[in-house]
């Protein structure tokens, strides 16, 4: 009868040991939940085949602007509490500490997409496409009183031939 007992002592302590594992392990990614759902973000939930063509045409310039935008919110409403950052063993300010945040923000999310489109996750960040039609509104009737011509003299041409049923 003692062996029984002596046994199910021993699982009960083996069963608390696994809890304060597993707490010390939760505490431990804890503060860094954060930056995974960051990477989470960037990597799963973005097509970066659509994004980087239109950061390639001109898209990075707002990419720049929200960067200045986000640290000089940052620095304003959340400054360090002895007043500057200390970064690898260096001291710099406010504005200067944020936007080296920001920066490696920005980095992160584009080596994110560098490696979705990489193919490093295979199917987990794969997205249907979508067919052209669905993104320039053409292929569809436009409710403009039956006339079927989809050039409404605005000039511009999405690389598409389109064909009208007359």
């Amino acid at each position: 009868m003692d062996a029984v007992i002596n046994l199910l002592q021993s699982l009960i302590n083996v069963f608390w040991s696994l809890l304060d594992v597993i707490v010390a392990i939760v505490m431990v990614i804890l503060p860094w939940l954060p930056l995974l759902g960051w990477v989470g973000f960037w990597t799963f939930a973005v097509n970066w085949a659509r994004v980087f063509p239109i950061l390639w045409r001109g898209g990075f310039v707002g990419v720049l602007l929200l960067m200045l935008v986000a640290t000089l919110v940052w620095g304003a409403i959340a400054p360090p509490p002895e007043g500057q950052h200390v970064l690898l063993s260096l001291t710099v300010s406010n504005y200067a500490g944020k936007f080296i945040y920001v920066t490696m923000l920005t980095c992160i999310a584009l080596l994110c997409g560098s490696a979705q489109l990489s193919g490093s996750f295979g199917n987990m960040s794969h997205f249907d496409d979508e067919s052209e039609s669905d993104d320039h509104g053409h292929g569809h009737s436009h409710g403009h009183g039956g006339h079927d011509s989809h050039d409404h003299g605005h000039g511009h041409d999405h690389g598409q031939t389109v064909i009208a049923a007359h």
